[in-house]
C-alpha cells in the first residue's frame, strides 16, 4: 500500500533516524531496530552539542528537562526538545528537535519526529510521529490486540501481515488527534489528516482528510475552495 510507505508518510530531513527510516519500506519496520541504532547513533553524536546522561540516554544541551521526568535508555532527547513534569520515558525513544513530552506523558519504542507534541497525559508505545504531529490530551495509542494475535495494517482493499504483537500507530506529518481518542493497533494515519475528539481508530486513513467517524471520513477541502 503505498499510502503506508515511509516516503509517501514523512520527511526524513525532519528526524535524526533519517539513517534507520531510510533502509525500511513501511514505519513499523523500523520497531525491531530502533534500540540497537539508537545505542549506535548515541555514541556518534557530537559531546559539545550532546550529553550523555547514564547508561544509552544522550540529551541535548539545549533541551528542556523537568527534574521530575523519568527518562529510561536507550533514549535520544534532540536539540530544544521539552520533557516536562513527571513525563516517563521507558526506553528504546527518540525524541525529536523542539518536541514536546508533556505531563505524565508516557513514551515506550517510539520515534517522535521534529515539533511533535503529545503535551497531556498521553501514551505512545510502538509508533512513529510524523513533523509536527499533534497528540490532543489524553489521546493514546493502543499497541496490542486484546486477543493478542499479530496486529495486520488494513486498508480499504489491501492488508499488510506486519509480524508484531505490538504495534501502536504511524501518523504521518502533520497529523492531529484530537483530545480522548484511541489509535488502535495497526492504524496508519495518512499526512495532514485530522481526528475529531473521543474517536476511536483503526486501519489506513488517507492524506488530507478529516476522520469523524469510521462511516465519515471526509477529505479536506483545499486552500483555493477556502478562499473561494
Amino acid at each position: 500500500m503505498q499510502e503506508c510507505k515511509i516516503t509517501t508518510l514523512y520527511d526524513l530531513e525532519q528526524t535524526i533516524a533519517k539513517e534507520l527510516l531510510s533502509q525500511k519500506e513501511y514505519p513499523w519496520e523500523v520497531l525491531a531496530d530502533l534500540s540497537d541504532f539508537i545505542c549506535k547513533l548515541g555514541s556518534k553524536l557530537d559531546p559539545a552539542v550532546y550529553e550523555q546522561k547514564g547508561e544509552n540516554i544522550w540529551i541535548a544541551k539545549s533541551a528542556e528537562v523537568a527534574p521530575t521526568a523519568f527518562i529510561g535508555g536507550p533514549a535520544i532527547i534532540d536539540e530544544e526538545a521539552q520533557i516536562r513534569h513527571c513525563a516517563f520515558i521507558r526506553g528504546s525513544a527518540i525524541v525529536g528537535k523542539k518536541a514536546v513530552v508533556g505531563n505524565s506523558t508516557e513514551l515506550k519504542n517510539v520515534i517522535l519526529f521534529n515539533q511533535v507534541q503529545v503535551p497531556h497525559y498521553n501514551y505512545v508505545g510502538d509508533s512513529v510521529l510524523g513533523f509536527q504531529s499533534h497528540m490532543g490530551a489524553g489521546s493514546i495509542t493502543s499497541n496490542v490486540k486484546s486477543d493478542k494475535t499479530l496486529v495486520v495494517v488494513k486498508g480499504p482493499e489491501d492488508t499488510i501481515e506486519t509480524g508484531r504483537k505490538k504495534f501502536g500507530a504511524m501518523l504521518g506529518d502533520g497529523v492531529e488527534v484530537g483530545c480522548g481518542s484511541v489509535l488502535n493497533p495497526g492504524t496508519v494515519v495518512g499526512a495532514y489528516t485530522n481526528i475529531y475528539p473521543l474517536s476511536s481508530v483503526r486501519g489506513v486513513l488517507p492524506a488530507h482528510s478529516i476522520y469523524k467517524n469510521r462511516y465519515e471520513v471526509v477529505e479536506k477541502e483545499s486552500e483555493t475552495e477556502t478562499e473561494s
